[in-house]
């Protein structure tokens, strides 16, 4: 199947070139030609091989690890297409880096998701297109269109499948407990939260469940997972107040340092995770199950191309 209008174009830069091959497959077009260089000092070069000119152009490009690198090929990237008199460009980000340092929460730190946001702006992007947002606000740093596309869905479809009984869905924080509501509808189960305390500096954690999860199926669910600290300590206070096992999921799985490790001595049965980063094979352990956004943002540049509501695919 091939897309109609041929004024669609898809490019993908390189942190994750396999989800962009699928989001192409899926719209029916094929990946626009291009070529990322290296001078011999590390300088970037970019060339864009095929004409452009009055084309609305979507760039697939994750900021994930290494992050700086991938935001640097996306800038030059912009700055190509705007001087090769693209009509839009649209830059499809399934994971925001430097999402976590959306405000100042101690003296004279940067707030570098706003950062990221005007660079990207002044470069030339006509609007983003996201997923799962480490913080919602984030689209106010930008004066441009920002559609958040939204991993729950896709994650509640897949547990719905398992059938399981008695289950509760658990945000293993305060500051999750939206998302572990959104996940607990589309279950029909109830939610429970972690309660995490410091009592003093350098003590353990001391951690209360707030909710029954005594012989239920406990459902953990974060955006992200990045040494998996939280979500591995949340599973283990899950077992030791009663809950009959424990699964996880979450949207973008960083799984930095000792995230494998801990996942795997953890008694998390499964972990389910998206493939807005890409994982290396050491990271492909069987605890893990990768689900695909690519229907989905596919679904959602089609939507923006042919000028349609996005707020459908939320549901």
């Amino acid at each position: 199947m091939s897309y109609k209008d041929s004024s669609l174009k898809v490019f993908s830069l390189n942190s994750n070139p396999k989800l962009a091959e699928e989001i192409a497959a899926n719209i029916g077009v094929e990946l626009g030609k291009s070529s990322v260089t290296k001078f011999s000092d590390g300088e970037i070069q970019i060339n864009i091989e095929e004409s452009i000119r009055g084309c609305d152009v979507y760039v697939v490009q994750s900021t994930c690890e290494p992050g700086n690198l991938h935001i640097m090929e996306l800038l030059i990237m912009i700055d190509a297409l705007k001087r090769a008199s693209a009509k839009s460009i649209n830059i499809v980000i399934p994971y925001y880096g430097y999402a976590r340092q959306d405000r100042k929460a101690r003296a004279r730190e940067p707030i570098t998701a706003k950062l990221i946001a005007d660079l990207l702006q002044v470069a030339g992007t006509t609007r983003v297109i996201t997923l799962d947002l480490h913080a919602p606000q984030i689209q106010g740093f930008f004066d441009i269109p920002v559609d958040q596309l939204v991993g729950v869905p896709i994650l509640s479809s897949y547990w719905r499948k398992k059938d399981f009984e008695d289950v509760v869905v658990v945000s293993p924080d305060h500051g999750g407990v939206t998302r572990a509501r959104q996940l607990a509808e589309r279950l029909k189960a109830p939610i429970a939260i972690i309660d995490k305390r410091r009592p003093r500096p350098n003590v353990a954690e001391v951690m209360n469940i707030v909710g029954n999860i005594e012989g239920r199926t406990a459902i953990l669910i974060d955006d992200i997972i990045d040494t998996a600290g939280t979500i591995t300590l949340g599973a283990n206070a899950l077992i030791e107040n009663g809950a009959k096992e424990v699964y996880a999921c979450c949207t973008h799985p960083v799984l930095s340092g000792p995230a494998i490790e801990r996942i795997e001595n953890s008694p998390i049965k499964e972990l389910v995770v998206t493939n807005s980063i890409p994982l290396s094979e050491e990271k492909k352990i069987d605890k893990l199950t990768q689900l695909s956004v690519a229907p989905l943002i596919s679904e959602a540049i089609i939507r923006v191309h042919e000028r349609k509501t996005v707020s459908i695919l939320f549901d």
